[in-house]
């Protein structure tokens, strides 16, 4: 086996593993498999036709955008040959944050506990419309207890403050909350296995927007494999809740000239929470 060959297994293996835990997530035991042979192929099958998405009728001046193709590996249910069906609206959670940081307790769920000063839990507004979601923690935050309170948190507070909104009106989190070392990017496990607390702390708190920073919080809260440089600008959809994907601000303080992209994506949030009511948390 090639090199290219064996790197090639490896990936789709980890994805098989990722989409076997997000299964075991949301409760599936069971998979039926379809032993009947598969259909012959067509011998020309006719080019998929791309879906048009409208831009939010706030901006008529904003062009008409080409939604990105799907993902090329499919969901693990439709690779055994049953349709995926569309996941049901987020229903409101009666836990409170309290109970949820409870569970999480001093976590040795994986090897991120070795490293860690202390778990870094959501913090902010807990009845937000508005929640903001990032990678892991950093140093700063490691030492505080608190996500997004470093040089990233700082620029991340202005945006807020651009926004006409303050920062404890919002709330805001991470993916994992144990800092990986070195700041680096968390594995797919150590995602996976942190992951079910964000999905119950959004259960609890409802947000009517959720605002997704960088590749790592778009891929592990919408299940997708393209990049947030493709996925950024449009409005998603996490189970009822809207997702704004942006680019996380530690990128911008590499990059600087993402930032009009990423005001441009904020103002889309901030008009939509002013054009729209509150949804009912009941």
């Amino acid at each position: 086996m090639t090199d290219d060959a064996a790197t090639d297994l490896i990936e789709v293996l980890r994805n098989l593993r990722e989409h076997a835990r997000l299964l075991n997530e949301l409760g599936v035991t069971h998979l039926a498999v379809d032993s009947s042979p598969p259909a012959p192929r067509a011998s020309a099958a006719a080019p998929a036709r791309a879906q048009v998405v409208d831009a939010p009728s706030e901006f008529p001046d904003a062009d008409r955008q080409v939604a990105p193709p799907k993902p090329s590996i499919p969901p693990a249910a439709s690779l055994f040959g049953d349709a995926t069906p569309a996941e049901p609206a987020l229903v409101k959670s009666n836990e409170t944050l309290e109970q949820i940081w409870s569970d999480i307790g001093d976590c040795t769920r994986c090897g991120l506990c070795e490293g860690r000063t202390q778990v870094v839990n959501t913090h902010g507004n807990r009845q937000a419309r508005l929640m903001f979601v990032g990678e892991a923690p950093g140093a700063d935050e490691d030492l505080q207890g608190k996500p997004f309170v470093g040089r990233a948190g700082q620029l991340l507070t202005k945006m807020i403050e651009a926004m006409g909104m303050k920062r404890d009106e919002v709330i805001i989190g991470n993916v994992n909350r144990c800092r990986p070392p070195g700041n680096r990017q968390p594995t797919l496990e150590e995602a996976a296995i942190c992951r079910p607390f964000l999905f119950r702390e959004i259960a609890s708190i409802q947000p009517d927007i959720i605002v997704v920073m960088g590749n790592t919080a778009l891929r592990n809260l919408l299940e997708v494999r393209e990049g947030i440089t493709r996925a950024r600008g449009k409005f998603q959809d996490f189970r009822g809740i809207k997702v704004m994907p942006t680019f996380h601000p530690a990128y911008l303080l590499r990059d600087p000239s993402k930032k009009r992209e990423t005001w441009e994506d904020l103002k889309m949030v901030r008009d939509y929470l002013d054009h729209n009511p509150p949804k009912s948390k009941s």
